[in-house]
């Protein structure tokens, strides 16, 4: 069991027998009652959305899930592959089940899966990825207007608006959970 105020986004959920991941958590503490959360989860098994509003102090079942450090290996038609850090197991998870990740994993790059009777169910991308700037357009000077921005395009096919001084080949740093630019990288 865990409180509802423990419960953040890529908690494992069960709910009515069924796993459920939090994909959206909003705690609300209003002037008057006792503070709530709002929870929106999908369904591991078939994706469909649940959302729920939970008092704070009330205690939900968590999924029993374990976590692997895996290394980003490639994809293919069907899948993406995962190789285990430490056991060297090798993890196949469909695409289709994460198609919104596929933007964020990079070959070599090392993440945390999460795995619930013996099927990967969850991904953790990290807050922040630095990304190449794939594709650029180059600006005019004179162009400049405060805050202008333009679209590019990552090596990994991740449109982002980001400010007109930024060029093909440098690299940056985005925001995952919005897919805001967020800083040039300079090595």
């Amino acid at each position: 069991m865990i409180r509802c105020g423990d419960i953040a986004k890529g908690t494992c959920l069960l709910q009515k027998g069924q796993p459920y991941i939090v994909v959206e958590r909003e705690f609300v503490n209003p002037g008057k009652g006792g503070a709530f959360a709002r929870v929106k989860m999908k369904s591991i098994k078939d994706g469909t959305v649940l959302s729920q509003t939970i008092p704070t102090q009330m205690e939900v079942e968590d999924a029993t899930v374990d976590v692997h450090t895996c290394q980003y290996q490639y994809a293919d038609l069907d899948n993406y592959h995962f190789m285990d850090n430490d056991t060297f197991d090798q993890y196949e998870v469909p695409i289709g089940d994460m198609e919104d990740k596929k933007y964020y994993l990079k070959e070599a790059n090392v993440y945390e899966i999460t795995i619930w009777e013996s099927k990967v169910i969850d991904i953790k991308i990290p807050y922040k990825v630095v990304f190449i700037v794939a594709e650029s357009e180059n600006y005019v000077k004179g162009d400049t207007v405060s805050g202008a921005t333009k679209p590019i395009v990552t090596e990994t096919g991740l449109t982002v608006r980001v400010p007109l001084f930024i060029k093909q080949g440098e690299k940056i740093l985005v925001n995952t959970e919005t897919n805001e630019y967020v800083e040039r990288v300079n090595d």
